[in-house]
């Protein structure tokens, strides 16, 4: 048997030739769930800190030429509505697929699944069944992406606290514990909780997520 040995410079050329139909595609992704958290819980920092997070991994991707932001919303004074974040549509994720042609449909039919909600990377995120489940993705809001009343936190106080608090989550597989509405909801599920006070990177990852975000091509 004989192999043929190539060199440094072909094997370069055909690395690039082979991984250019992907990076190609996620040039034109408008829409992924983070393949990674930042590691501190819901210690984000603040709304700024989630949308730099967006914007590295987009720009790692080969899609850093659009203005990401992170599907959040904010409690208070000033508060933010996560629809009103994320730009006008349509999203499409790194495969191509849109998942929603508007504001509207986002918040309604959308064609969110645990086969669409890809991460930058165009990978599945694990859901329930999977080891471990990252199903959980941080958004503080309400079903129709507005924010709740300030009365209770539900941001982990405004995406500062790896300690105190709670942050509402969806489920990126649409599946929960039973069929019900929130179990499906892509962006409310339920309140994260935990032993360490709801917002620990322990606490969330206790009920299935890692604190990952959605992020959206704003332009």
């Amino acid at each position: 048997m004989s192999f043929v040995r190539i060199g440094a410079p072909l094997a370069a050329c055909l690395a690039i030739f082979w991984t250019a139909p992907a990076q190609a595609q996620q040039a034109n992704m408008s829409f992924f769930v983070t393949s990674t958290g930042q590691g501190k819980g819901a210690d984000l920092g603040g709304l700024a800190g989630t949308d730099k997070h967006c914007q590295t991994l987009a720009q790692a991707a080969g899609a850093g030429g659009k203005t990401w932001h992170a599907d959040l919303s904010s409690q208070g004074a000033g508060a933010a509505n996560a629809r009103d974040r994320i730009g006008k549509g349509p999203w499409m994720n790194a495969k191509g697929m849109v998942v929603a042609k508007d504001v509207a449909e986002l918040h309604g039919a959308n064609k969110l699944t645990k086969q669409s909600a890809l991460s930058e990377k165009g990978e599945i995120i694990n859901g329930r069944g999977d080891t471990p489940n990252r199903h959980d993705v941080l958004t503080g809001s309400q079903p129709d992406g507005t924010a709740f009343p300030p009365d209770k936190d539900m941001t982990c106080k405004n995406w500062t606290s790896s300690m105190q608090g709670s942050a509402m989550v969806g489920h990126a597989d649409r599946t929960g514990l039973d069929d019900s509405a929130p179990a499906k909801s892509w962006n409310a599920s339920h309140p994260s909780l935990g032993p360490e006070g709801g917002c620990s990177q322990a606490d969330l990852c206790s009920t299935g997520g890692d604190g990952l975000l959605y992020c959206f091509a704003a332009n």
